[in-house]
């Protein structure tokens, strides 16, 4: 019988060795993924907080000042950027109501032009407090009234002078005199003159909501009805003589009267619908209504045609009220026109640099 042999204590030591060195790893690695889990546990959510989006809007502050004194009215806080100037003027008259937007005018600088309406508040901002200055308009009026009122008036008043009131004229001279056709023919001319100019301000002109001071209309109806009264009185007198070449002078001058109306019509309305390629506004072009064809000559053709309807005028007529309105008119007219015309060159300079302003080679 073969007896099993015990193995030798080195060989022995080593087998032990061995089987303990594994079991201590295995209790290890065991423990390892134990506090692992423990630790994922009491971790929770392991996805990460959100992450707080803040505002990137800046908000301006509009600090008002009066021009005069030069003392802080109020300041106006919180102002977006993407806030116009018109919306300053209405947190402005919230705090001050005695003040309504279109009688505010904010400046930049004491002596500097008055800012409009529509101009972004962001474009002003050197930094996040903006320094205006405030000037008081006075009472102001809107473009329709201010335009209706100053044409309703001459028409009116020379309505009364050619139905020749008694606390006008002597009612026996006038009843006796009798009445030369241009009478009539002037009447008419006159009213239709005025009447195109409401009818234009109702339906035609396109103002930009803007305001003028109340004073500029008194201004106006003082220059349009003062001088209405003056050249009605003379035509409709009862002793008014007609004019020298009678018939034919007559004739002729109320064809170019009504020429010189239509054209100012149609030029206005040209105006009106200005064409436009995309975003950039183009000079009006002359289209096949030949009325509108004197946009070859001048850029401000609708003055031409006023100055026109008022020579003549005066050459139906023949009466020195009349020319003396006229005069003043082109002197006016030519003022305007040179204005605008110079606004025309650094808009539609190629278009425009070859055209007269209001009467060509002259103007």
């Amino acid at each position: 019988m073969l007896r099993r042999q015990k193995p030798s204590a080195p060989e022995h030591k080593r087998n032990l060795e061995a089987h303990g060195g594994t079991l201590s790893m295995t209790h290890n690695d065991t423990r390892s993924f134990f506090n692992f889990s423990q630790l994922v546990l009491s971790a929770g959510n392991l996805k990460s907080p959100p992450v707080l989006k803040h505002s990137k809007i800046t908000y301006f502050e509009v600090e008002i000042l009066d021009v005069q004194s030069k003392k802080q009215i109020c300041i106006v806080d919180k102002v977006p950027p993407s806030s116009t100037l018109l919306d300053v003027k209405h947190k402005f008259h919230k705090v001050c109501p005695q003040w309504y937007p279109s009688r505010v005018g904010l400046q930049l600088e004491c002596n500097g032009p008055y800012l409009k309406d529509s101009i972004n508040i962001q474009s002003l901002a050197v930094s996040s407090i903006i320094t205006l200055y405030f000037t008081d308009l006075g009472q102001q009026v809107g473009w329709t009234t201010f335009f209706l009122t100053e044409y309703t008036g001459p028409l009116l008043i020379y309505l009364l002078f050619y139905i020749r009131l008694s606390t006008i004229y002597d009612q026996v001279e006038s009843t006796k005199n009798f009445r030369h056709p241009v009478v009539h023919l002037a009447c008419f001319c006159h009213c239709l003159h005025y009447i195109r100019h409401l009818l234009e301000t109702l339906f035609v002109h396109k103002f930009s909501g803007g305001h003028t001071p109340l004073k500029n209309m008194i201004k106006g109806c003082a220059f349009y009805w003062g001088f209405t009264s003056w050249i009605a009185y003379y035509i409709n007198h009862p002793r008014y003589t007609p004019p020298s070449f009678g018939h034919r002078q007559v004739s002729f001058a109320a064809l170019v009267f009504l020429m010189c109306e239509a054209g100012n019509h149609f030029i206005n309305v040209a105006l009106a619908h200005q064409n436009h390629s995309g975003s950039k506004a183009c000079f009006p072009s002359p289209t096949y209504n030949p009325f509108t064809w004197l946009f070859f000559l001048v850029s401000c053709p609708n003055y031409t045609y006023e100055v026109g309807s008022w020579i003549s005028f005066t050459v139906m007529t023949q009466t020195l009220p009349v020319g003396i309105f006229a005069f003043v008119m082109a002197i006016q007219m030519s003022l305007w026109a040179q204005k605008k015309h110079k606004l025309y060159l650094k808009r539609f300079y190629p278009e425009v640099r070859r055209k007269a302003a209001m009467i060509p080679i002259i103007f």
